[in-house]
C-alpha cells in the first residue's frame, strides 16, 4: 500500500480512501479472496470468539462459506468436543435443517423457526423421511398445541445425487438444476433426501452461494473449526484436549497479548507440536508483534479497544486507531514470516477492504454478526416489534461472571471491580439480511469491488497496488448514501 500523502498521524478506517487505479480485472468473479495464512480459508474472515457470536451454527455457517469461526474460551470442553465432532459431521453445501415429528405442536415450531434465516421447520417421521414443512404462514390461525401433522404441507423434495459433483469435480451443474427446479416450483427452499432419508436443506439463494464461495475443509473434506484459548490455567491441558477433539486453527486469547504469560502460554502450546496454525494476541505495535511470532506465533492478533463493545480505550486510554496498529503490526509480521488478524473496529465493508489493503490476512468480525439468525443468543422484540440479539464484551461483567463462576463468591465479587465492557447491547437484526451468509454476501461483494478498482486478482496484489488517501470527517460524510432528499 502506498499513500497519496504521508500520514502525520495514526488513523482509523474512517479516516482513509482508496483511490482506483488502472486494472485489468474484467470481472469482479475474477478476483480470489483466499487467505495465505495456512488457515486455508478461501474468504478471508473469521467470526470473532465472542459468547455472543460464535457457536455451532455460526461456526458452520462460516467454514461453509469460506471463512472461519472461533469458539470463546469460556465454552467447556465437553461442549467444544460435542460441537467440533457435530460440525466435522456438517455437509459442505446442504444447511442443517431444524427437525420435529408429526406429533409436535405448533408451538414447538414457532419457538425454533428463527433459528434458520430460511424460517421453516422439516416435518420428519420415524425413518428420518421427510414427511412436510411448516413455515410461519401455516400456523397463522392455527391452535398452538396442534400436531405439526395437521398443518404441515407438502413441498419439493430434492434428490442429494443431483447435488454430486460430476467426474472433472464441478457441482455446479447440479447447483443450477436445484435452483431451475425451485424455481419452477415456486419456492425458495426445499428439503434434501439421499436414499429417502433427510440429508440437508437448500435455499435457492444457497445454490447460488455454493457456485460463488468455497467452503473451508481439512484434509478429510470436513469443515474447520477454531478455537480460543485463554493464557491462564493449564493452557496445554486445554490445548491438547481441543486438538484431540479436531480442532483445526488454535487461538491463545488476552486483552494484552504483549506479556509474560502469553509468552508461556506460547511455549506450553507450541511443545505439544500442534501441526495447526496458532494465533496469538491482542497487541497494537510491531515490537509485539515480532515477539510473539519468534515466540512461535503464526498469526498475531491485532486490535486493542476498537470493538463495539469494547470501553478499553475510555477506561484506560490503552489502545490504538486500529488502521494504523494494523498497518505496522502487518509489516513486522511478514517480514518475519508471520500473519496478523485485524481485530475489531470493522462496521462497513470498507473497513475490511482497508485492513485487508494494510496488511491483514483475514479481518475478525464481532458484534456484526452478533445480531444475525446464526449467532447463539436468543431473538427478541422491542416495543416496537424490532427483532434484535443482545451483545456483550468479553471483559464485561457478563462474561466475566461466566468465566469466574467455579471460584467462591469473594474472589468473583473482588475481580467484578475491574469488569470493563458493555455487558448488554442490542444488536438489531437487518430484515434485509437477517443471516450471516447475507452479511457476508454484502462484504466480500464490496471486497471483490474494491480489489477490482485496485487492478488486484488476489490480495497479495491488493496490499501491493492499493493506494489510500486521507480525508476530512466531511469527505467521508460526503461518500455515506443520503436515504432521503435534503
Amino acid at each position: 500500500m502506498r499513500f497519496l500523502t504521508e500520514p502525520t498521524t495514526d488513523l482509523t478506517y474512517s479516516d482513509l480512501f482508496l483511490v482506483p487505479s488502472r486494472s485489468d480485472v474484467t470481472s469482479r468473479l475474477d478476483v480470489d479472496l483466499a487467505a495465505d495464512d495456512g488457515t486455508g480459508s478461501t474468504i478471508p474472515l473469521v467470526a470473532a470468539n465472542m459468547t455472543a457470536v460464535t457457536g455451532k451454527r455460526m461456526a458452520e455457517t462460516m467454514a461453509r462459506r469460506g471463512g472461519l469461526a472461533v469458539l470463546p474460551q469460556d465454552v467447556p470442553l465437553d461442549v467444544i468436543r460435542d460441537v467440533t465432532a457435530w460440525l466435522k459431521t456438517r455437509h459442505a453445501v446442504l444447511e442443517t435443517p431444524v427437525t420435529l415429528s408429526p406429533a409436535d405442536t405448533v408451538i414447538d415450531a414457532l419457538h425454533l423457526m428463527g433459528k434458520r434465516p430460511h424460517g421453516a421447520v422439516i416435518v420428519v417421521d420415524d425413518s428420518g423421511a421427510v414427511g412436510g414443512i411448516v413455515r410461519a404462514a401455516d400456523c397463522e390461525g392455527q391452535d398452538r398445541f396442534a400436531s405439526l401433522a395437521s398443518v404441515m404441507r407438502q413441498p419439493l423434495v430434492l434428490d442429494a445425487a443431483m447435488l454430486d459433483a460430476t467426474p472433472d469435480g464441478d457441482a455446479g451443474p447440479g447447483l443450477r438444476g436445484a435452483f431451475d427446479a425451485m424455481d419452477a416450483a415456486g419456492t425458495d427452499f426445499a428439503p434434501v433426501q439421499r436414499d429417502g432419508v433427510l440429508a440437508g436443506v437448500l435455499t435457492r439463494k444457497g445454490a447460488l452461494r455454493s457456485t460463488l464461495y468455497r467452503p473451508s475443509l481439512d484434509a478429510g473434506g470436513r469443515l474447520k473449526v477454531a478455537a480460543a484459548v485463554g493464557i491462564n490455567g493449564d493452557v496445554a491441558g486445554r490445548a491438547a484436549e481441543l486438538l484431540a477433539a479436531g480442532v483445526n486453527v488454535l487461538v491463545l486469547d488476552t486483552a494484552h497479548g504483549h506479556q509474560q504469560k502469553m509468552f508461556d502460554a506460547l511455549a506450553a502450546v507450541k511443545g505439544l507440536n500442534p501441526g495447526v496454525p496458532v494465533v496469538a494476541g491482542n497487541v497494537v505495535t510491531a515490537e509485539a508483534t515480532r515477539e510473539l511470532i519468534q515466540a512461535g506465533a503464526d498469526i498475531v492478533k491485532v486490535g486493542v479497544g476498537p470493538g463495539a463493545m469494547c470501553t478499553t480505550r475510555m477506561m484506560t486510554a490503552v489502545g490504538r486507531p486500529q488502521f494504523s496498529a494494523v498497518l505496522e503490526c502487518s509489516a513486522a509480521a511478514r517480514a518475519a514470516g508471520g500473519r496478523v488478524w485485524a481485530d475489531g473496529g470493522v462496521r462497513y465493508p470498507r473497513d475490511v477492504a482497508l485492513a485487508l489493503a494494510a496488511g491483514a490476512s483475514q479481518v475478525m468480525i464481532g458484534s456484526w454478526f452478533a445480531g444475525t439468525h446464526e449467532s447463539p443468543g436468543d431473538l427478541m422484540q422491542d416495543a416496537g416489534g424490532r427483532q434484535y440479539k443482545e451483545s456483550f464484551g468479553m471483559a464485561s461483567a457478563r462474561a466475566v461472571q461466566n468465566r469466574n463462576q467455579r471460584e467462591g463468591a469473594f474472589e468473583k465479587d473482588r475481580k467484578a471491580l475491574f469488569e470493563e465492557g458493555i455487558s448488554t447491547s442490542r444488536m438489531f437484526i437487518d430484515p434485509a439480511r437477517p443471516g450471516v451468509e447475507d452479511l457476508l454476501d454484502m462484504i466480500t461483494a464490496g471486497l471483490r469491488s474494491s480489489m477490482s478498482y485496485a487492478g488486484s486478482a488476489d490480495l497479495a496484489s491488493f496490499r501491493e497496488r492499493a493506494v489510500a488517501g486521507i480525508q476530512s470527517a466531511a469527505g467521508y460524510e460526503e461518500g455515506r448514501p443520503v436515504p432521503q432528499s435534503w
